[in-house]
């Protein structure tokens, strides 16, 4: 996947972009958090007629004067952090439902990224760009935002009115910003690095955990828990050294942010007194300008514990980036061709596929496959089989050629119609983590329970079914675990029996079950196939035996075709392998 070199900043942006509830609304948010900062600037102002007008005036001490004024003070103070609190709750509010937006919208596209892709990345670090990436986005938002908002609309403010209050005191803080803002865009270039490598230390500990979750049975049947143990530590140390270098970093910008508020401070009041008598500066309002001072400073110290938190969203939001960017494997057509009514065929006019690698999984085939018609694809292990089969129902496109399905190019179907006319068995039935009748459901979404029950009916599995300890509600656990292999399969082919397609394309399970699980499941396999194209890849020549047409691949050709009796008089590839496999039947 192609990494993104957005800056921080570009990040951020990227982030309203892509967030519409987060961006819809933030002119209101933002106002409200310079109303409320235009409001603490009443208070310097009130601090400098107390001192000046109430207390240093002529007449002598106003006491009702200043209690008045420091009411007013106290009802401003007030006023600014009820407003500041609505700007707080709007922001956490639209930048939840935003965040949401992209975490569903990261989801939809890594269900149209390139399938390879798919299969080569690790599962955990895909996880975890929908999860923790976008968790760390949403805490920088909801609270750092606010405090980058608010931070900033205080920043500017303060400047304002210490330009009013006495601009050569003012140039002196704009010098001592200025001179730190450099510094803090040197520290924000190391965090970033810091940042990508730590989000990316996170999948890697994510995919590895996940790995070694999932390889559990295997790990314990090799007796390999002590090497999968050193690689989980291998990647959580590599994970915390990243995070102790960010650490260091960030924890010399909070002591350079504690050291930048003490020298302004001071700078303000040796040069405010050293020249405010000179300039008959008052004392009300040299106080007013070290309250602004407060002001300026606190948000930059607000800023600087920000930037951390800001470059951990933002390396959450390029990895995001990368699957929102990601290319797609296929796209629905832009102007689909519909389908005609009734049984489909399929061809494959001069096509080829490459993989990434440069293998050549299919050089120029050229078949054309009947309505109705059951086809059986063979060869020897990395021939060209699923790859044809997946080019059959496009979950890959061809680099060459053309597929055509019921005559009409496959890329100009629309996937709705397609993934309904069209539907694939892969070797694993996969099943999701519910009930077998929630998982058949997933066939054909609006059909009843009876239905259900007819699919394995006319599969000729309802004894199987009735034996369960819960019929169609048994829980199958996750990925189906609950059930063995051959029994995830039935489940599978009832869904597929209830999305009633026109076209059935089926990787073969049968190699891994027993004698009895294997009857079963052959005797479903007709049913299901009886009445419909299907393209069976078959590991055992038996299915070919049966078919009505044989295709043979090797190398990534389409060597022979044709029915198994005339493809044994041939005396080519498919009876060599046919005789190799009746050898291997009787041993």
């Amino acid at each position: 996947m192609k990494e993104s070199g957005l800056s921080t900043a570009a990040a951020l942006r990227r982030l309203l972009q892509e967030a519409d509830s987060l961006r819809q609304g933030l002119v209101l948010t933002v106002g409200l958090t310079a109303v409320g900062t235009a409001l603490q600037l009443i208070v310097p102002i009130v601090v400098q007629r107390i001192i000046d007008n109430e207390i240093l005036a002529a007449g002598g001490v106003d006491v009702s004067g200043s209690l008045v004024l420091g009411g007013v003070a106290l009802g401003v103070m007030v006023l600014a952090a009820l407003v500041r609190r609505r700007a707080l709750f709007r922001l956490a509010a639209q930048s939840a439902a935003g965040l949401s937006e992209v975490r569903i919208r990261a989801f939809r596209r890594l269900h149209a990224m390139k399938t390879l892709h798919v299969e080569a990345e690790r599962r955990g670090s895909l996880v975890a760009r929908v999860t923790s990436d976008v968790t760390a986005i949403q805490d920088f938002v909801e609270w750092g935002g606010v405090g980058l908002l608010i931070g900033t609309a205080q920043l500017s403010l303060a400047m304002v009115a210490m330009l009013l209050y006495d601009w050569q005191i003012a140039l002196v803080v704009l010098v001592g910003v200025s001179i730190y803002a450099a510094m803090l865009l040197w520290f924000q270039r190391i965090l970033q690095r810091l940042h990508d490598r730590m989000r990316r230390a996170v999948g890697n500990t994510l995919g590895a955990i996940s790995e070694a979750i999932s390889g559990l049975p295997v790990i314990r049947a090799y007796g390999a828990e002590r090497a999968t143990y050193g690689r989980l530590v291998d990647v959580v140390d590599a994970e915390l050294e990243t995070e102790k270098k960010a650490f260091y970093v960030g924890s010399s910008l909070f002591a350079s942010a504690e050291l930048f508020a003490g020298t302004i401070t001071a700078a303000v009041i040796v040069f405010g007194v050293q020249t405010g008598i000179a300039r008959d500066v008052s004392a009300g309002t040299l106080l007013a300008m070290l309250f602004l001072v407060t002001l300026l400073v606190e948000p930059v110290q607000t800023l600087v514990e920000t930037l951390e938190s800001a470059q951990t969203a933002a390396a959450g939001v390029r990895r995001m980036v990368e699957v929102l960017d990601a290319d797609v494997d296929i796209e629905d057509p832009v102007d689909p061709i519909p389908l005609p009514a009734g049984p489909l065929g399929l061809s494959f006019e001069g096509v080829s596929f490459r993989y990434p690698t440069g293998h050549d999984a299919l050089r120029d085939v050229n078949v054309s496959i009947s309505p109705g018609r059951r086809i059986a694809v063979v060869g020897e292990t990395g021939s060209g089989k699923s790859t044809f089969v997946k080019l059959a129902t496009r979950l890959l496109d061809a680099r060459s050629g053309v597929v055509r399905l019921g005559g009409v190019p496959i890329d100009r179907v629309a996937f709705a119609e397609l993934r309904r006319r069209v539907v694939y068995l892969p070797q694993e039935g996969f099943l999701f983590d519910t009930t077998i009748e929630r998982n058949v459901l997933y066939g054909s979404l609006d059909a009843t329970r009876d239905e259900v029950e007819g699919a394995f009916a006319q599969l000729e599995l309802s004894d199987w079914l009735d034996g369960l300890p819960a019929g169609l509600d048994t829980q199958v656990g996750e990925r189906g675990k609950s059930l063995s292999a051959g029994e995830r399969q039935l489940v599978a082919l009832a869904r597929a029996w209830i999305a009633a397609p026109d076209v059935l394309v089926m990787d073969e399970a049968t190699s891994a079950v027993d004698p009895a699980l294997e009857v079963r499941l052959r005797r479903a396999m007709e049913h299901l196939t009886e009445g419909r194209t299907s393209v069976t890849v078959a590991h055992r020549l038996s299915t070919a035996e049966a078919a009505d047409r044989v295709l043979v691949f090797d190398d990534g050709r389409l060597v022979e075709h044709g029915t198994h009796t005339e493809l044994i008089i041939n005396g080519a590839v498919y009876a060599g392998l046919h005789e190799d496999w009746m050898a291997g039947t009787q041993a």
